[in-house]
């Protein structure tokens, strides 16, 4: 049963771009011979990381959004395990996230919103608070 993964990795900053490129296109290649199909690789660029890994402190970010089972994905993170650039990775499964934000979206469209509602028409022989404190003030 496929379902619908985002993998996330962080290649070490000192490699070069056409590298990076020659590694996504393995990984890549290892979910398309695998079954699976790649949605989307979006390359993030070069950015601070929050702590240092394996003494770096900046790397470049990649994501991946795959359809895939999950024998395909142990595979993946295996290989990016062993995979001397990358420093991190994380996959997560967003299917079941996606359910629960369609959940939301639905609850929400069926609620009444307050703040579309046109305000009632204030009465005409009825005055504010500040317009006899100001008639006060000016005798």
């Amino acid at each position: 049963m496929e379902r619908f993964y985002e993998v996330m990795y962080i290649v070490r900053p000192d490699v070069e771009d056409a590298d990076v490129d020659k590694l996504i296109a393995g990984f890549e290649q290892t979910v398309t011979n695998g079954g699976g199909h790649v949605r989307s690789t979006e390359k993030l660029g070069r950015r601070k990381l929050a702590y240092t890994v394996r003494k770096f402190n900046d790397g470049n970010y990649v994501l991946m959004t795959i359809d895939a089972d999950g024998k395909l994905v142990a595979e993946l993170e295996r290989r990016l395990r062993v995979s001397e650039p990358v420093i991190k990775f994380i996959t997560v499964r967003m299917d079941e996230e996606q359910k629960r934000l369609d959940k939301i979206k639905a609850i929400r469209a069926t609620r009444k919103k307050v703040s579309a509602q046109p305000a009632a028409p204030a009465e005409e022989g009825h005055t504010s608070e500040a317009a006899p404190v100001a008639e006060a003030a000016s005798a």
